[in-house]
């Protein structure tokens, strides 16, 4: 009898601080991985883009959630949290001064692939305790099956030299998140294999005229890349075709990606997909 009320306490004491966490997310990316786990009693506020389609995975799901109106320590305090998610990009004077204010801090620092961000999920799953570490397994588990069955889709099939255009004079090579999508989509960064280029780096605009580009991947119905010079020029040289995806896609950080992954691979492997 005393072995069953000692397990009952323990299990009420940790409902009980699963209840008492209260979360703010300030990033896009900390925002998908909380909406996944967390009971909704716990998050005070997300980031100001949460309900942006352009950015963000979880635009309808973050309908009804209070949202930052700025991204200072002062307006993230006023929501009281007993922990806030923040980025290794976060400005070191924001995340000082909320360290300062006596909240404990988790950072998102490891997101290059599917792999990190499912160690994030884990992650953020311990601190927030209650019934999220079984959530995290459940999504992790489900985010490696279908990983699994893509790549047993996409076997043997040949990958489709792409390039991710822009217009702000920079092509998004190795180590970025298109770089993964197309790793795992069948397809061939240019600019990583070719161009050799890391992270988000200037156009090799000469070198590019030569590239056997066959897709261009972009966000939505975005066109104006279009116009951006060696862009038309490329176009001009030999057939590109423009695939477009939901614009979240192309800069997802999250366990959401293995939703880019599939559409991009539908987009470029149709024969793997049947009739």
């Amino acid at each position: 009898m005393a072995r069953l009320l000692f397990l009952f306490v323990c299990l009420l004491a940790h409902a009980h601080a699963a209840t008492d966490v209260r979360v703010v997310s300030q990033s896009v990316g900390t925002d998908e991985l909380l909406l996944a786990l967390a009971e909704p009693g716990q998050i005070a506020a997300l980031s100001h883009l949460a309900r942006d389609p352009l950015f963000s995975a979880v635009s309808r799901e973050a309908e009804g959630f209070t949202l930052l109106t700025h991204g200072d320590a002062e307006t993230i305090l006023k929501h009281r949290p007993t922990l806030v998610l923040l980025t290794d990009y976060s400005r070191a004077e924001l995340v000082a001064q909320v360290r300062r204010a006596g909240v404990r801090t988790w950072t998102f620092d490891r997101y290059a692939t599917l792999a990190d961000a499912h160690g994030a999920l884990r992650a953020l799953a311990a601190e927030l305790g209650g019934e999220a570490p079984a959530r995290a397994e459940r999504l992790v588990a489900a985010g490696n099956a279908r990983l699994a069955a893509l790549e047993k889709r996409l076997a043997g099939r040949p990958r489709v030299p792409a390039l991710a255009p822009t217009t702000y004079g920079v092509l998004a090579g190795r180590g970025t998140t298109f770089d993964d999508l197309c790793a795992r989509a069948g397809a061939d960064n240019l600019a990583s294999t070719l161009g050799k280029l890391d992270g988000f780096a200037r156009l090799p605009t000469e070198a590019m005229l030569g590239w056997p580009v066959d897709v261009f991947v972009v966000g939505g119905e975005s066109g104006e890349f279009q116009h951006v010079p060696p862009y038309p020029q490329m176009m001009a040289r030999r057939k590109i075709r423009v695939v477009r995806l939901a614009p979240w896609m192309l800069g997802c950080v999250s366990h959401r990606r293995i939703e880019a992954y599939e559409a991009l691979a539908r987009a470029l492997h149709p024969e793997a997909y049947g009739p």
